[in-house]
């Protein structure tokens, strides 16, 4: 898979379904990065308003294997066994950077916290929603947007728990 071409094409996606949506965002254009405490600074956002997306691998028990997209506020770590135990599984960790990449059409730090993928569910956790708008690399490292909060959750319509670990 052509990498460039798959970003780019999550970006354009995001933008036509976020238009269709008619929900309230802006596109920023920056230099390439991935890591969230470095692209808080550049994009000039408080780190908790980053959304952070990691695929995960959920496996065993009685939803067997499944991949998940876990959204989490930018200054926070994930706990695993939150998410095993909300799945109902044994086990949780993260995807290979093949399979992430396979999954979401996106190097690893470029993903956003939507699933274009039928076979990706969304799980946030509930603390992020605290913030108005939320910041995120948007399919490509040196594209993020920033989008009201309310129409995220219009759009992308996750699963809600807590899935942070204490802070």
């Amino acid at each position: 898979m052509d990498v460039d071409a798959a970003s780019g094409d999550v970006f354009g996606r995001l933008v036509a379904l976020l238009t269709e949506a008619r929900a309230r965002f802006r596109v920023i254009e920056h230099q390439a990065e991935g890591r969230s405490e470095k692209i808080s600074v550049i994009r000039g956002n408080r780190p908790e308003q980053a959304a952070k997306a990691m695929v995960l691998d959920v496996r065993g028990g009685g939803s067997g294997r499944r991949n998940v997209l876990a959204i989490l506020p930018g200054n926070r770590k994930l706990d695993f066994d939150a998410v095993a135990s909300l799945f109902e599984a044994r086990k949780c960790g993260f995807a290979s950077p093949q399979s992430a990449q396979a999954l979401t059409g996106c190097v690893m730090g470029a993903v956003p916290p939507f699933s274009l993928n039928p076979g990706l569910s969304v799980v946030a956790d509930e603390d992020l929603l605290a913030n108005a708008t939320l910041f995120f690399n948007a399919g490509r490292l040196d594209r993020s947007m920033e989008l009201d909060t309310r129409d995220w959750l219009a759009v992308a319509r996750p699963r809600v728990a807590r899935i942070a670990a204490s802070a």
